[in-house]
């Protein structure tokens, strides 16, 4: 499963595996593809250091990368608690009475309030990127646009490619005129935050419009023959995410909503403002239904609806209260039957993909059989 691209990062197969979990990040290049490593969960740089250290250490001396949320343009003066300042008592007081609703419990005196979104900040984004750029990593990707201009040389500087994901051929073109290097066109069909296009019609859209710059294809994507359409769109590998959620190296920590993902169909999804306040695929639940709700108060912008319900997603995940559990995931979902290693489902996009191409090359060549 080669291309140029996969060729030049020196992978097995063209297959670019984003999580948040380091250890599936590790196993994903140890298997012959390229793990990303999400860092916006992370808020202080030993955090992100020590991640960093084990995935060095366990990815058998094979390529990774690591993917950020940062904005294109820099925001001077923000901090944390004035942004939550401006968050409205009725949306606090709306929180409160859904939580309630489901007879939720608080968190026990003194423990945290769990992972809050700041990765989008400024400041916390910088101080990932000094703490990545310590280490070899071959691609920096940003799921919120270009990365500012200063950023993107700065990569370059260290012999970094640097990717940044496109929900249209719009946004794709302006990566390019940015210095992007890799464009992920990422479908309707995938799992967090998604435009209104789906992979099929995307992808080679977007191929075309930023030719020859490499492009990979996002979206809808769990198996070897979705993989097989992509290279033919065009593109130049596959960006998976949601696939890796119900792999046993997966940190979910919740048994719960592993069942809940291991039971859901491909209709079981919903793109809501719930999480962050910018729509996102994520399973459907009592949670994004109550705000989705037209009688509700209605999601605020982002950030400030990734920082009111960071400590209800705590309480709802530490207690696993099933109505509102939930997590960002594809339409893909529905192919998502069991708990399997990461490197069987590699095994098996590979099978799937080889499969696709053979079955692709006997229906051609049947084509030419016909001819006069």
């Amino acid at each position: 499963m080669q291309t140029e691209l996969s060729a030049s990062l020196g992978i097995e197969h063209a297959l670019f595996g984003f999580t948040p979990f380091p250890a599936v990040a590790a196993a994903i290049s140890r298997a012959g593809g390229f793990g990303v490593l999400g860092a916006v969960r992370y808020t202080a740089p030993d955090e992100l250091r020590r991640d960093l250290d084990w995935l060095a250490a366990h990815t058998g001396g094979q390529p990774y990368g690591l993917d950020v949320v940062m904005p294109a343009r820099k925001v001077e003066g923000v901090t944390e608690a004035g942004i939550e300042a401006m968050i409205p008592e009725r949306h606090r007081r709306f929180v409160t009475e859904t939580l309630a609703k489901h007879g939720v419990p608080e968190l026990p005196e003194g423990e945290a309030s769990g992972w809050r979104i700041t990765g989008w900040m400024e400041q916390v984004a910088r101080t990932q990127l000094d703490v990545a750029f310590d280490y070899p990593i071959r691609l920096l990707a940003n799921a919120l646009g270009s990365p500012p201009p200063d950023v993107v040389d700065r990569a370059h500087g260290k012999g970094v490619r640097v990717a940044a994901l496109a929900g249209s051929a719009r946004h794709a073109v302006k990566h390019r005129e940015a210095g992007i290097d890799v464009i992920v066109a990422q479908g309707y069909e995938a799992g967090g935050h998604t435009g209104e296009i789906a992979t099929m019609v995307l992808t080679p859209e977007i191929v075309e419009a930023v030719d020859p710059l490499p492009v990979l294809a996002a979206g809808g994507i769990g198996g070897g023959e979705q993989v097989a359409a992509a290279l033919a769109l065009g593109a130049q590998g596959a960006w998976l995410g949601s696939v890796w959620l119900t792999t046993t190296e997966a940190e979910l920590h919740s048994p719960g909503l592993t069942r809940k993902l291991l039971a859901a169909g491909s209709g079981d999804t919903v793109r809501s403002r719930a999480l962050s306040g910018k729509p996102a695929r994520q399973l459907r639940t009592e949670w994004t239904d109550a705000w989705d709700d037209p009688d509700g108060p209605g999601t605020l912008p982002m950030p400030l609806q990734g920082l009111l319900v960071a400590e209800a997603l705590s309480r709802i995940q530490k207690y696993e209260v099933e109505p509102l559990l939930g997590t960002p995931v594809g339409q893909i979902v529905g192919r998502m039957n069991s708990e399997r290693a990461v490197q069987d489902v590699v095994d098996d996009l590979t099978r799937g993909f080889e499969k696709a191409v053979a079955r692709l090359g006997r229906i051609a060549a049947a084509g030419r059989s016909d001819r006069p």
